[in-house]
C-alpha cells in the first residue's frame, strides 16, 4: 500500500523553495542576524554574535540594561509552521531576554539593593551574558538593524534563568 500525501501546487512549490533555500548559506542581512541560528528554527544563540556587532549596539546609560529579546522557533515541537506575525506577537510580549550591556550605574543603588556589611551588595542581580526575566512589556523597545532591543531600568530584572527554552511562552 503506498502512502501518498496529495498537496496543492502552491504548497509543493513553496516546500521546494524552501527546501533550496535551506541548503543556501544564510545571508546576514543585519547587525543582529549572526546572532540567530536557521531561519527554520531562528532561535537566539547570542554566542554567534560577532565582537563587531556588539561594539555597534548603544552602550546604556546610568542604571539601564541593554536586553536581546528571545525569540522562539518558527516551527513549534509538532510541526507547525508559525507565520512572522504570530513570532513578532511573542517577541513583543516575551519575558526573556539576554543580557547585551549594562550601564555603569546599575545596581549601585543602596536604597534599591541594599547594603551588606557596610558596602552594596556584593552581587548585581545580572550581569552581561546573562538570560534573565522581565515584565512582559517592561522597558523600552526600540528597533537597529536586524533587530529589536529592549533598554530596562536594572530594577525590572526579575530572575536569572539558565535557558530561555526552560520558560513556557504563551
Amino acid at each position: 500500500m503506498s502512502k501518498t500525501l496529495l498537496v496543492p501546487d502552491y504548497i509543493a512549490k513553496q516546500r521546494a523553495e524552501e527546501k533550496s533555500a535551506k541548503k543556501e548559506a544564510p545571508k546576514a542581512e543585519g547587525i543582529l542576524d549572526a546572532a540567530y541560528v536557521a531561519a527554520e528554527d531562528r532561535v537566539l544563540d547570542p554566542t554567534k554574535l560577532p565582537e563587531s556587532a556588539i561594539d555597534r549596539l548603544p552602550q546604556p546609560t546610568g542604571w539601564r540594561i541593554l536586553l536581546l529579546p528571545y525569540q522562539g522557533k518558527a516551527k513549534t515541537t509538532g510541526g507547525i509552521i508559525l507565520t512572522s506575525e504570530t513570532r513578532e506577537k511573542e517577541a513583543v510580549g516575551t519575558v526573556c531576554g539576554y543580557v547585551l550591556r549594562v550601564g555603569p550605574l546599575a545596581y549601585q543603588d543602596p536604597n534599591k539593593f541594599g547594603v551588606k556589611e557596610g558596602k552594596l551588595h556584593p552581587e548585581p542581580w545580572c550581569k552581561e551574558g546573562d538570560w534573565v526575566i522581565f515584565g512582559r512589556y517592561a522597558g523600552s523597545r526600540f528597533k537597529i538593524e536586524g533587530g529589536e532591543v529592549r533598554l530596562l531600568n536594572d530594577d525590572e530584572v526579575l530572575a536569572r534563568i539558565s535557558s530561555p527554552d526552560d520558560i513556557l511562552h504563551l
